[in-house]
């Protein structure tokens, strides 16, 4: 007779806000879930980055596509009191398209007024939500002369794919486009308190799977813990270049699956059938 254990405890490593909408959701489905976030989001504070930033979306027209690297890039570039003036813009601007890796910043860009006619992104049944597989969809859409705009975070490259960025960059150039980088937020090590110590420290060991989105975030969690075993910590990578972190980190059991929720519920519930 099947026999179905509960699933384990998640933790949910993504940044604050998107890590509260994960519980509530990974709870809805009855699967236990807390959120240790990460990575710290913020608006970007160098009067550079700030005035690079004003500077790309005066000039957002004048790109053959803009790129948003996740929902954070959308929702820091079209802030809330200037989104519909953005839209606007990006609307009237015939040529513009705007890329998206993955679902979820698909779903930040419809909430921001673009209508779906005008975004381009991997499909729903992509192998991976990433610039490789956004590349498949966009790469008829860049000749010579083109410029393309990539809207992301202003940390290390490496933190949100930037590999898979510059692999993209170097798609584009190929194809006789240019890459411009503008950062619209900052992403940054969060200070974690005797809570959050004491939950990463109990995670480690007590069979919870961790839930990765972000090669960045193994990184802060291995420079929060210095010494922590983590062999015996169990984790749930959405990316083969988070997965290969987490490895890396020291984590003795390291799963991998699609960042959807759906596919993230049946990851985390499969193993625990007996």
């Amino acid at each position: 007779m099947l026999s179905v254990a509960a699933p384990p405890r998640a933790i949910v490593t993504r940044p604050a806000r998107e890590a509260a909408q994960w519980v509530a959701d990974l709870q809805a489905h009855g699967i236990a879930a807390a959120a240790l976030p990460l990575i710290a989001i913020g608006a970007v504070a160098d009067p550079a980055l700030r005035e690079a930033l004003q500077r790309a979306r005066a000039r957002l027209g004048s790109y053959r596509a803009v790129m948003f690297v996740s929902g954070n890039a959308v929702q820091y570039f079209f802030e809330e009191n200037q989104a519909p003036g953005l839209a606007q813009q990006a609307l009237a601007a015939i040529n513009t398209r705007v890329w998206a890796p993955g679902p979820g910043t698909v779903a930040a860009l419809r909430q921001a007024g673009l209508p779906a006619s005008r975004i381009d992104a991997p499909g729903a049944d992509a192998a991976q939500f990433d610039s490789e597989a956004l590349w498949q969809v966009v790469a008829p859409q860049i000749g010579p002369g083109d410029r393309v705009l990539v809207v992301r975070g202003s940390s290390a490259p490496a933190a949100e794919g930037g590999n898979g960025r510059e692999w993209l960059a170097g798609r584009i150039g190929a194809a006789g486009g240019a890459v411009d980088f503008v950062a619209a937020y900052e992403r940054r090590a969060p200070r974690l308190d005797a809570a959050g110590q004491a939950l990463a420290r109990a995670a480690a060991g007590d069979g919870s799977l961790w839930l990765l989105s972000s090669s960045e975030a193994v990184a802060h969690l291995a420079a929060a813990l210095p010494g922590q075993d983590w062999s015996r910590a169990r984790a749930l990578a959405t990316h083969p270049r988070i997965a290969q972190a987490a490895r890396a980190a020291g984590f003795g059991t390291v799963l991998e699956c699609r960042p959807s929720l759906a596919e993230v519920v049946a990851s985390i519930e499969s193993p625990h059938e007996q």
